[in-house]
C-alpha cells in the first residue's frame, strides 16, 4: 500500500496537518480523555494536536511522522463511515504496521463477516484474520494454526453459521479431542451430549454469542448442529457439513487422517489448533505438526498461520504470547547449542 501522505519540513523538524474537518471525525478518533492519541504518541516520536478545524502531527523523525500521519488518515477515514475507534482498534493497527508495513486498514472495517445475536457486526481485526476468512471461503479444508486469542476458532463457527443460514450447508459438527477424559469418555456419566459438552465449551460459547443460546439449543435439539468427540467419528462420511475440529494439536497423526478422510460431498473442515499448547503424552507426535508436512500445497487444501500480531484478546494476552514465545525460542537455543539443562547433566 502506497502512502498518500507527504509530509512538509519545518523549523524543528517535520510535520503533517489535516486541514478543515478533520476534527469532525478527529473526535471519534482520539478516544476518551485522547487515549488513542496518547496511545500512538507513547509508540512513536511524534505530537498529535488537535487545534480547531486541523489535526497537525509533528515530530523529529520523518519516517515516524509519515506513518503516524498515513494510520491517522485511515483512523479518520474508517470513524467517518460510523466505526467506533476503540484503543484496541489502535493497537492492532499499530502492531500491524509495525509487523507488516502500510497496510489496508480501511478493508478490515469494509468487511463485515457477520452479526451477533444482540446485533453487533463482527469484523477481521487483523490481516492474518482477514487471510483466513478468505481461506475458509476458498478452499475445501483450512488449518487456522497460532496462539490463543487469535479468533481462529470464533471465526470459523462465524463462517458456519453463515453458510448454514445461506443453505450452502445442512449440518454443523463440532469436533474435539478429548484428551483430558483419555479420549474415550467412558468413565464419565450420561449420554453422549453430557459426557462431551464440557471439553467443547469453548464451541459453545462462539455459538452463543452468534445465535443466542436458545437458537443454538433447539438447532443441537434438531441436529442441525452435532456435537462429538473426535472419537467418534471413525466410520462416518459427512456430507453438506461444515465440520470443525478445534484444538487439533492434540490429535495424533493417525487421528487427523481419520478425521480428514470423513469429509464428505458438499463438506468444509476448518482445522484449528495452538502447536505451543500440545498435551499430549511425552514422546507423541501431534497430527497438526505433522499433517503440514503431508498436505501444504495440496489443492484445495490451505494453512493459515496467526501470529502474535493477529491476537484480539485483552493487551495482557498478547504479552503473555510474546513472553513465552521468547522464552521457548531460547529453550530451543540452549538445546540446539548444548547448553541446556539434560547436555549439563551428560
Amino acid at each position: 500500500m502506497t502512502s498518500k501522505i507527504t509530509v512538509e519540513e519545518t523549523p524543528g523538524g517535520y510535520s503533517y496537518v489535516f486541514e478543515s474537518g478533520a476534527v469532525g471525525s478527529g473526535s471519534k478518533f482520539s478516544g476518551k480523555d485522547d487515549e488513542n492519541i496518547h496511545l500512538i504518541e507513547e509508540r512513536y516520536p511524534v505530537r498529535i494536536v488537535l487545534r480547531g478545524e486541523n489535526i497537525t502531527v509533528q515530530g523529529p523523525d520523518r519516517d515516524a511522522v509519515e506513518i503516524v500521519s498515513d494510520f491517522i488518515d485511515q483512523m479518520l477515514s474508517i470513524a467517518s463511515k460510523g466505526h467506533a475507534i476503540r484503543a484496541a482498534e489502535i493497537r492492532y493497527g499499530m502492531d500491524m504496521i509495525a509487523k507488516r508495513g502500510a497496510v489496508d486498514l480501511e478493508a478490515l472495517y469494509d468487511d463485515l463477516l457477520c452479526m451477533t445475536a444482540r446485533g453487533k457486526p463482527v469484523r477481521p481485526k487483523t490481516l492474518g484474520q482477514r487471510a483466513y476468512i478468505k481461506a475458509i471461503r476458498e478452499n475445501d479444508v483450512v488449518f487456522g494454526i497460532g496462539p490463543a486469542g487469535t479468533g481462529k476458532t470464533y471465526l470459523a463457527v462465524c463462517e458456519a453459521v453463515n453458510m448454514l443460514k445461506s443453505g450452502a450447508i445442512s449440518r454443523i459438527v463440532l469436533v474435539r479431542p478429548a484428551v483430558e477424559a483419555g479420549e474415550s469418555l467412558g468413565f464419565l456419566p450420561g449420554d453422549l451430549k453430557e459426557k462431551v459438552e464440557p471439553y467443547l465449551r469453548p464451541l459453545y460459547d462462539a455459538f452463543f454469542d452468534l445465535l443466542s443460546p436458545e437458537r443454538f439449543m433447539r438447532y443441537i435439539d434438531k441436529n442441525v448442529i452435532e456435537v462429538a468427540p473426535l472419537a467418534y467419528m471413525r466410520g462416518r462420511t459427512l456430507n453438506d457439513s461444515f465440520i470443525i475440529l478445534d484444538e487439533a494439536q492434540n490429535t495424533s497423526p493417525e487421528q487427523m487422517k481419520m478425521f480428514l478422510t470423513r469429509l464428505g460431498f458438499g463438506s468444509k473442515a476448518v482445522v484449528t489448533g495452538d502447536l505451543t499448547q500440545v498435551d499430549l503424552p511425552s514422546g507423541k507426535r501431534s497430527g497438526l505438526f505433522v499433517v503440514q508436512d503431508i498436505l501444504e500445497g495440496v489443492k484445495g487444501i490451505d494453512f493459515i498461520r496467526l501470529e502474535n500480531v493477529d491476537v484480539v484478546r485483552h493487551e495482557i494476552v498478547q504479552r503473555v504470547v510474546a513472553a513465552y514465545e521468547r522464552h521457548e525460542e531460547r529453550q530451543r537455543e540452549k538445546q540446539e547449542t548444548g547448553t541446556g539443562s539434560t547436555a549439563a547433566k551428560s
